[in-house]
């Protein structure tokens, strides 16, 4: 499987998708991982909540979610704010030219600090819930951002079978390494190859630090995006995932 990750500036511009669609095209990508809310500005920069903005970000996703097409008929995940029953949430998604947009997770872990403050602009998921989401005959496990650290859910999803774990996020510059070594030990823990899609560049008070990753499900990096190279390809053999599910120290009993 031919899987792609992303950087994008603060607001993607038509003149990035553009690159990622001729990108996608030149490579054959069949999955491509978008970051964290990543069509309109990082709204949480400040505790100045506006509903007004939020709607106008949900509004933004809509109209890009449209051109997804223009991908080439690649699936495209990711996560996006969204008003489910009446209160704001960050949605992770799958969305395929054959099944259109499908929703598979609500964020639950929500950091409230300078630069970030998301459970003031919108609500945590009703349940706790980790559950893999089907892309065809694969597993997808979704931890968006924050999720990622609370590990126990990437042990979850080994035991449920995942064979992607999909991180979308908007993490700074400096904190680029911590995210990356968690990366690898979540890859580890789900025996499960790990694909992960930041922002990038300057935004309100903050600076994305980009470093899109794909890693293997032993915890090793096959390729991280650049500023030079925003968007990275890799061919996944998913038997890597499903074989890793009986190697150490996934069978473990707990």
């Amino acid at each position: 499987m031919r899987v792609t990750v992303t950087q994008f500036s603060d607001t993607v511009p038509v003149v990035e998708w553009m690159a990622l669609a001729e990108h996608v095209a030149a490579e054959s990508t069949e999955l491509v991982v978008l970051g964290e809310m990543p069509f309109a500005r990082w709204l949480a920069a400040t505790n100045r909540v506006d509903p007004a903005e939020w709607q106008q970000a949900v509004d933004l996703h809509h109209a890009w979610i449209d051109r997804f097409p223009e991908l080439g008929g690649a699936t495209v995940a990711g996560s996006r704010p969204v008003i489910r029953s009446g209160e704001p949430h960050n949605e992770g998604f799958i969305w395929s030219a054959t099944d259109g947009y499908r929703p598979t997770h609500l964020k639950y872990y929500l950091p409230d600090e300078p630069g970030f403050w998301e459970a003031s602009w919108y609500r945590r998921s009703p349940e706790k819930s980790f559950r893999p989401a089907p892309l065809g005959e694969i597993s997808c496990g979704f931890m968006i951002c924050t999720e990622m650290w609370f590990t126990e859910n990437a042990r979850g999803y080994a035991a449920q079978g995942a064979e992607l774990l999909l991180i979308p996020r908007a993490t700074e510059l400096s904190t680029g390494a911590k995210w990356l070594a968690g990366g690898r030990v979540a890859a580890v823990m789900a025996g499960a190859f790990c694909l992960s899609s930041n922002r990038q560049g300057p935004a309100e008070g903050l600076r994305f630090g980009g470093a899109g990753w794909i890693i293997d499900p032993e915890g090793n990096v096959l390729a991280t995006t650049t500023d030079q190279e925003p968007f990275v390809t890799v061919e996944i053999d998913l038997t890597e995932a499903r074989a890793a599910k009986r190697s150490y120290p996934r069978y473990v009993a707990e």
